[in-house]
């Protein structure tokens, strides 16, 4: 959240796109929250910014309405990503992405050597490279995720692979809920026989004296 406050500079007035439950907004300016899904918006706090059903390829804001776009996670999502990116531009000087770098996620070892066919999934979905060229961004900073960081993204649980047995967390990641079921099920069989036996730990020993690891994620900031 600190990096996304500081990517947003000194912009007053900001459309978060794909806004989900609006966990990335600052409570210190004013927010104006785009999400397609009814579900999230039910989901968001009483006290959150207003919100707005709409997708991101047809903003319902006007021109230069405001100081700053910002999109989480969400560009991959999106059935016209290029035209989405294309909005975000239209309504604000300031474009704030966080995506990630695709082939990153592909060597991710639950992928790897668990559920490769996540890889094609993956591989199917705009990459940070990808979205930083379509904006010509100004900045790309690498952000590595801390081994515990609370937000349930794809990686997150890279050093607490049990995690990945509970099905509430996989039902939070994309990735995994995408995928064919019979694959995940497979997969996770053969992690839950590694964690009983020792082999992942074994394998994956230089994993568990790391603070923090780059998963692919990219903080873009084009200004336009």
């Amino acid at each position: 959240m600190t990096a996304i406050l500081a990517a947003l500079g000194n912009a007053r007035s900001i459309a978060d796109v794909g806004a989900g439950t609006g966990s990335y907004e600052p409570d210190d300016r004013t927010v104006l929250a785009i999400e397609p899904s009814t579900e999230m918006i039910r989901q968001r706090q009483p006290t959150a910014a207003p919100a707005v059903r709409a997708v991101a390829e047809a903003l319902p804001v006007r021109d230069h309405a405001v100081d700053a776009a910002l999109a989480v996670l969400t560009v991959h999502h999106w059935t016209d990503w290029r035209h989405g990116l294309a909005e975000l531009r239209r309504i604000a000087p300031r474009q704030v992405v966080l995506a990630y770098d695709t082939n990153r996620h592909t060597e991710f070892w639950l992928v790897r050597e668990y559920i490769p066919e996540i890889a094609d999934l993956e591989l199917s979905r705009p990459s940070a490279n990808d979205i930083a060229n379509e904006l010509s961004a100004d900045s790309i900073t690498p952000l590595p995720l801390p081994w515990d960081f609370t937000d349930g993204v794809f990686p997150a649980y890279w050093r607490r692979p049990a995690t990945y047995l509970d099905p509430r967390v996989r039902r939070t990641c994309s990735a995994l809920a995408q995928t064919d079921p019979s694959a995940v099920d497979r997969g996770l069989r053969r992690l839950r026989a590694d964690l009983d036996n020792g082999r992942w730990h074994e394998r994956h020993q230089d994993l568990l004296d790391l603070e923090q690891w780059d998963a692919g994620f990219r903080l873009i900031i084009s200004r336009t």
